[in-house]
Parts: C-alpha cells; sequence; structure tokens
C-alpha cells in the first residue's frame, strides 16, 4: 500500500550533519505516523525518531536528543531526518516506516507499530 524510499545517507566525519529523505508513494493519503529506526551490524533494530501523522507530534530516542530532528511535508509524501553533530555510534543502516496505527498526535516508537519499510540507507561516521 505504500512504498517508501530513503535516501541522504553516506560516509562523513564526526561533528558532521546529515539529512536524510524518505519518499512515499502509494496509498500515501491515509494518515500515518512515520518514523526513523536505525540498525547496525550484530545489533538490534532501534527506534530514533517518530512524528505523528499531523506533523504535531514528535519523539526521540535518548541518544539522539538534541541532535536529530524529524520533520514531515505531507504536502510532498516526505519524510526529513536532520542528523548533527555525527558520532561514530550513529553508524548504522537507517530506516523509514509508516505506521497505520496513528491518531492526531500518537507517536509509535515500537518496531511492531509500524507497517511500511523502506529499503534503508546506510549512515557510517568515522572518527
Amino acid at each position: 500500500q505504500v512504498q517508501l524510499v530513503e535516501s541522504g545517507g553516506g560516509l562523513v566525519q564526526a561533528g558532521d550533519s546529515l539529512r536524510l529523505s524518505c519518499a512515499a508513494s502509494g496509498r500515501t493519503g491515509s494518515p500515518y505516523a512515520m518514523g526513523w529506526f536505525r540498525q547496525a551490524p550484530g545489533k538490534e533494530r532501534e527506534f530514533v525518531a517518530g512524528i505523528s501523522w499531523s506533523g504535531g507530534s514528535t519523539y526521540y530516542a535518548d541518544s539522539v536528543k538534541g541532535r536529530f530532528t524529524i520533520s514531515r511535508d505531507n504536502a510532498k509524501n516526505t519524510v526529513y531526518l536532520q542528523i548533527n553533530t555525527l558520532k561514530p555510534e550513529d553508524t548504522a543502516d537507517y530506516y523509514c516506516a509508516a505506521s497505520r496505527k496513528s491518531a492526531l498526535r500518537y507517536v509509535p516508537l515500537k518496531h511492531e507499530e509500524y507497517d511500511y519499510w523502506g529499503q534503508g540507507t546506510p549512515v557510517t561516521v568515522s572518527s
């Protein structure tokens, strides 16, 4: 129903910034909360940031608070993740996800709450 494609990842140095994008297509007219997850090799997929379908509520993992900013432009069917002050620990594949389990300002925090996933975009941070 919804296809998600991430972009914007790359190889950067610690302290650099990146802006990840997630373009959605398909049945994008439905209300979806959106989220970003990341997964490093050998580690569990972890929640990074989420935004309600209205865009009025956001939530961030403690490890990224103050550095990451999630936003969305529903008219463009795009979700963004601005990443500042990158750290080596941020190295991972970053995945965009859409959740049908949404309310006006509800932000899903668990991976099982998300229904659609992108293929991921890699972010590698060197020290």
